[in-house]
C-alpha cells in the first residue's frame, strides 16, 4: 500500500478490505467533521484516464460514514447516498474528504460531505446512515 504521500496525522482504519482494496483511505477525525485523505493512483482511473467514478463514491462513502461515527467502537450502513459530480480527479493528486454531522438520533445520522483536490471541488454528497454498535 501507498502511505508515503498521505500528510501527518491521518490513520487508516483496518478492518474493512472493501475499503482497502479500493483505497487504501485514510482519516484525520471523525464526528462532527470528517477529514479523509485518498493518495489517487492510475488504478483508480477509469478508460478516460480520470479517477473513476465508482472510486469516488466509495471513497466519499467512507467520508460521510466517518462524519456519523463517535468512535472506532460503532458502525454504520448507508441508507441514502445523493452524489453530485463536480469535476474531475486525476492519479497523483491528493484527494481529501470533509465530512460533516447534520443531525443524529439514536438509529440515524444525518451527514454531508465534499470531496476536493487542494481548492477544487470534485464531488458533493449526503447521506443517511444506520447507526450499528460493533
Amino acid at each position: 500500500m501507498q502511505w508515503t504521500s498521505i500528510p501527518e496525522g491521518y490513520k487508516h482504519w483496518a478492518g474493512d478490505p472493501a475499503e482497502d482494496n479500493i483505497g487504501p483511505f485514510f482519516y484525520k477525525s471523525m464526528a462532527p467533521k470528517s477529514e479523509t485523505a485518498l493518495q489517487l493512483q492510475e488504478k483508480h482511473c477509469n478508460m478516460f484516464g480520470i479517477v473513476h467514478g465508482g472510486v469516488l463514491m466509495a471513497f466519499v462513502d467512507y467520508t460521510l460514514c466517518l462524519a456519523g461515527l463517535e468512535s472506532t467502537e460503532e458502525g454504520c450502513v448507508t441508507v441514502t447516498c445523493d452524489n453530485q459530480f463536480i469535476g474531475p480527479a486525476n492519479a497523483g493528486e491528493l484527494l481529501t474528504g470533509h465530512g460533516e454531522l447534520i443531525h443524529r438520533t439514536r438509529k440515524l445520522a444525518f451527514v454531508r460531505a465534499t470531496l476536493t483536490v487542494e481548492d477544487r471541488t470534485v464531488l458533493c454528497a449526503t447521506a443517511t446512515l444506520k447507526m450499528l454498535a460493533k
